[in-house]
């Protein structure tokens, strides 16, 4: 059966505007940029961790047809289609600090929750963003 998530995709209107977003404030790594031709193929992933990838995909063809990846856009725009991520980190309140620093969309702060210390962040395109500092991992 099953063994585990590799990849998974979330829409955005502008990978390089993405690829600033994901690697130049959030701190991942480009995993794969390929020119497919019919589409851009530009992964990303935590330091560190190879085997689960984000594909930052813009909305077009070959998932969508072109009246579909129109709609997808517009509901991207409106903030109504945006997908959900979510990180863990071993010190919540100082990477919410460097985050909010490098002005990056906060949608609430840090706050102590059953499971741990939890804070949601949004990118460019209307993504949600939630980063987790679980209870067991100790705070630098």
């Amino acid at each position: 059966m099953l063994n585990s998530i590799r990849l998974s995709q979330i829409y955005v209107l502008d990978q390089d505007e993405a690829l600033d977003f994901y690697v130049g404030k959030l701190g991942l790594t480009v995993h794969t940029d390929e020119d497919l031709g019919f589409m851009r193929w530009l992964t990303v992933c935590v330091p560190g961790e190879t085997d689960r990838q984000i594909l930052l995909e813009r909305p077009g063809p070959p998932g969508l047809d072109p009246a579909t990846a129109d709609q997808v856009r517009e509901l991207v725009t409106k903030g109504a289609t945006g997908g959900t991520l979510g990180f863990t980190t071993d010190d919540a309140q100082k990477t919410f600090e460097t985050l909010r620093d490098r002005g990056v969309e906060i949608t609430d702060e840090p706050t102590q929750r059953p499971y741990g210390t939890d804070f949601g962040v949004r990118d460019p395109f209307g993504n949600s963003i939630r980063i987790l500092q679980p209870p067991s991992a100790p705070a630098a």
